[in-house]
């Protein structure tokens, strides 16, 4: 390109400064950016919802124990990895140990009892036996007065006191038939074949044989095990009251607080993203496992009365869980935040 010539005041010519030749293609950069950006903005809108109101959830299991004591040992520290059934603490177990003791003495004095009942019965059995020959033997003298009486070789009143001595003999056999009924009755068997006397006198024991058991309470399950400072030896654990709290290990989700109006399409199993904030943005596949039936604050201590006072309208945000399809390089922590991205378009 030829430089472009002016002419001076003076009549003498000079050359006028040949442009830059990136200044067009500049100039042009920026409005073909902006119809880029406009057709990528048209093109990616209403593909994908975000949201960083997201927490990893984990399984909290309240370890507490099931019967009250002193605790003599604590086998744990806090946010110690355990396995299951590793022991966690013990409670005093001479208490309980006694216990069992005097159960099983009740075992005992059980069986001694039901063996006298046993003797009992076959006593008043016996008794029945001896009442039976009794009555045969006044009715044989009942029948002999009889016909004695009827031939006139006898009075009226040794015939009476035979047919006495037989209703006589006959009550005492009754009396013996029912005291050895009631004796055998207080033989019964319950299920199993054993005289319920024995039978709550065995549960007594396997009672105390288990709550000696439970003075040893164990980790239930793989996990980590937080909250067991305040448990130290010489500290009282009371039954049904939780003294620690395992985070178990191996099943993370993660509860995604969207706004409603992001759930036009939002359905189960659509492809996910989840940024962890402790792990310097790496992105963890997931996918959509649930979606929230009631907004967060439904299920709150107080949720909001919208029928009552002055109401004014507020975006609410319902909870969607997504499960993770990846590994996390290190361990998750319940309740840490992350940022997530769900693909409504696939």
């Amino acid at each position: 390109m030829n430089r472009m010539t002016s002419i001076t005041a003076d009549g003498a010519t000079e050359l006028a400064p040949r442009r830059p030749w990136w200044r067009l293609p500049l100039m042009l950069s920026v409005p073909l950016l902006m119809v880029a950006g406009g057709i990528w903005l048209w093109a990616t809108s209403g593909r994908s919802v975000s949201t960083d109101n997201a927490q990893v959830g984990a399984d909290i299991i309240s370890i507490s124990p099931e019967v009250s004591g002193r605790v003599v040992d604590v086998a744990v520290r806090e946010n110690q990895q355990v396995k299951k059934g590793d022991l966690l603490f013990r409670i005093d177990p001479e208490p309980y140990r006694i216990a069992l003791a005097q159960a099983e003495a009740a075992v005992g004095n059980a069986r001694i009892s039901v063996n006298e009942l046993s003797s009992n019965y076959v006593s008043k059995s016996a008794d029945i036996g001896a009442m039976a020959s009794d009555v045969q033997l006044a009715q044989e003298n009942y029948q002999r007065q009889k016909e004695l009486l009827d031939k006139g070789f006898t009075t009226r009143a040794s015939f009476d006191a035979a047919r006495a001595a037989l209703a006589s003999a006959q009550a005492k056999r009754a009396v013996a038939s029912a005291d050895a009924s009631a004796a055998q009755a207080m033989l019964g068997t319950g299920p199993g074949g054993l005289h319920p006397q024995i039978a709550a006198a065995i549960a007594a024991r396997d009672k105390a044989a288990l709550d000696l058991r439970r003075t040893e309470i164990r980790a239930p399950t793989d996990g980590v095990i937080v909250q067991v400072d305040k448990l130290q030896p010489g500290s009282t654990a009371i039954a049904s009251i939780t003294s620690a709290t395992l985070v178990a290990g191996g099943n993370y989700w993660v509860d995604a607080n969207f706004k409603e109006t992001q759930l036009a399409k939002v359905r189960v199993g659509q492809r996910a993203e989840i940024e962890f904030d402790s792990m310097s943005g790496k992105d963890c596949p997931a996918h959509v496992a649930s979606i929230g039936s009631g907004t967060g604050s439904q299920f709150s201590m107080l949720p909001a009365q919208n029928a009552t006072g002055n109401w004014v309208k507020v975006t609410q945000r319902v909870p969607v869980r997504l499960k993770l399809d990846c590994t996390p390089d290190r361990p998750l922590v319940a309740g840490a935040s992350a940022n997530v991205t769900v693909h409504v378009a696939d």
